[in-house]
């Protein structure tokens, strides 16, 4: 992991601020004000919508399949499927199917339904991959396992859904997975595997939205399926009783960032198919909202103390709930408190 005191030099009083922000911070209040946007950042946001509009349509030739759920073409041989909890990406291969994600457990007749209806008589799902261990990315796990999958997932992911998990937010426990629905192949930091005529690559991406986050890249295709890790379309869930945090987010969409170029598409676990341009808006929007959060940590504000001060006004994204990503995000820091700065204690 990154040594966060680099990014955190001075103490959080460096020039650490994405200038696009517009903001000027009161370094002993920790509070925000507006100040007038240079040239160059009226030049750079221009860049980065023109760099949007270049990419879209990502997905297309949108059909109904079983049970409502919705199918979009993203390559020649891979579609998406949503509407069945988190998206599911499939890749047809020689060898059969290649599924990332498996949706929620209620739609699970529904999700083999439609895999069956894309495959044709006598397909099957050769490989199963599970971006981490939420209920919404695992629902049809025993279904296609018991079929004869291979289930992959981070070796964290694995441990979970053996053992399965407290939620504190509802005060339940989350039972285990049967043993037809866990992994059955695991892995640490990265790896790859040959599906006949198509090859796959998956990575770890420590504590970005949980503790067992991947990354699925299908080289053939420049399509990366990136689970909850990018969130263009709700507000960024740090599970930080599960793992996630703030500063594990920022340096997982940087990596995700490396592996892509201009013109790779990467599928998120809501929401459409994006392009490289908001990836690096949601990267800028988190690293600047990790600035600022440790400078109001060390002046000792809580999560309700930085949503009064204004701790997100002015970003280019606004949250459905800020309540609520700052209490996360602020519970992951804490977690993390010793990759910060030597005097936050």
């Amino acid at each position: 992991m990154r040594d966060f005191r680099e990014r955190c030099r001075c103490y959080g009083f460096g020039s650490t601020e994405t200038p696009a922000l517009r903001l000027n911070r009161n370094r002993n209040t920790g509070t925000y004000s507006r100040r007038q946007a240079s040239r160059r950042d009226v030049l750079r946001g221009l860049a980065a919508g023109l760099a949007g509009l270049s990419l879209a349509p990502l997905a297309s030739s949108v059909a109904l399949a079983a049970g409502g759920i919705a199918v979009a073409d993203v390559a020649p041989k891979i579609k998406v499927l949503s509407g069945a909890g988190g998206n599911i990406v499939v890749l047809a291969t020689s060898a059969g199917q290649v599924v990332v994600d498996s949706g929620a457990a209620a739609q699970s007749d529904a999700v083999v339904g439609t895999l069956r209806e894309l495959g044709g008589t006598g397909a099957k799902v050769a490989a199963l991959v599970n971006t981490h261990w939420h209920r919404d990315q695992t629902g049809a796990n025993e279904a296609l396992g018991v079929a004869g999958a291979t289930i992959i997932a981070h070796a964290k992911t694995r441990q979970r859904l053996r053992a399965g998990w407290y939620v504190p937010a509802s005060d339940r426990y989350e039972p285990p997975l049967p043993p037809a629905a866990r992994p059955t192949k695991a892995f640490y930091t990265t790896d790859s595997a040959s599906f006949g005529d198509e090859r796959i690559e998956y990575g770890y991406l420590i504590e970005a939205h949980t503790d067992g986050d991947l990354y699925v890249r299908i080289p053939s295709a420049n399509v990366i399926a990136t689970g909850d890790v990018v969130s263009p379309q709700r507000d960024p869930v740090l599970d930080w009783f599960g793992g996630g945090w703030l500063g594990g987010r920022v340096d997982a969409l940087a990596k995700l960032l490396a592996l892509g170029d201009a013109r790779t598409r990467y599928v998120p676990s809501v929401g459409s198919v994006v392009g490289r341009a908001q990836v690096q808006a949601e990267h800028d929007l988190l690293k600047t909202v990790f600035d600022r959060m440790v400078v109001n940590l060390r002046l000792g504000q809580t999560a309700d103390d930085m949503l009064k001060v204004g701790l997100l006004d002015g970003l280019p994204r606004t949250f459905e709930d800020p309540a609520k990503f700052l209490y996360d995000a602020n519970k992951g820091f804490w977690a993390h408190h010793n990759k910060l700065m030597n005097d936050i204690v």
